[in-house]
């Protein structure tokens, strides 16, 4: 009805993508090493809010202006690649008394609201995430589809939904693992830096993308 053809294949496609490696599986599992199932928890729901932003981007249009606009390109990159090292250098710059831990007494360096946040803006200003869903999304929707916006919006959602799930379940499986890794504040001070650095690289990596 919608004009989408290969759903199964696009399913398939879409849990592939979201068990691979990458940068935010990273911070789903650093976050719960750093605060439980909670803050991985957290992580992982940003995750999936920053790409329903450019989901419905790509559903109205957004996304395609954003890869013909050298212009808008330019400014999204520049915004998200400050944004991701801002962010990077001030957890490197984190001391271990002000990363969480499972003491009571410690003041956790971020409120799982933060977490949240801090995943959905990592996408949400990410011009690379836009441009994957224009690329992905339209080889499952027919050229003469009656509504290519719907279409695209039950495509995103369906591949959201497969992501999260696969985010809330390794924010459990990495909370549970790193139990003891928690009660050290060394620990978590260099599991800090180490999505600090993750921060870092991907800002240099959005500083570099160029419009094609």
């Amino acid at each position: 009805m919608l004009g989408i053809h290969g759903l199964w294949l696009f399913i398939l496609s879409g849990i592939l993508l979201n068990i691979t490696p990458g940068p935010d599986t990273a911070y789903i599992v650093g976050r719960s090493v750093q605060m439980g199932w909670r803050g991985g928890v957290a992580a992982a729901l940003g995750i999936s809010a920053g790409c329903l932003v450019h989901v419905f981007a790509a559903a109205v249009g957004l996304s395609a202006l954003l890869a013909a606009s050298s212009y808008a390109f330019t400014a999204v990159k520049w915004i998200g690649a400050v944004y991701l090292l801002y962010t990077g250098v001030q957890m490197l710059r984190a001391r271990a008394s002000t990363v969480a831990t499972n003491d009571a007494a410690e003041k956790p360096l971020l409120s799982l609201r933060q977490v949240f946040w801090q995943g959905a803006f990592t996408n949400a200003l990410n011009p690379k995430v836009a441009l994957f869903f224009l690329a992905f999304l339209p080889q499952f929707v027919d050229v003469d589809a009656p509504s290519k916006a719907l279409a695209f919006i039950v495509l995103g959602l369906i591949f959201i939904s497969t992501g999260t799930i696969w985010g809330l379940g390794t924010a459990i499986v990495a909370a549970k693992a790193a139990s003891r890794v928690r009660r050290s504040s060394q620990a978590m001070m260099w599991i800090n830096r180490a999505l600090g650095g993750v921060f870092i690289y991907l800002g240099i990596r959005v500083a570099m993308l160029e419009t094609r």
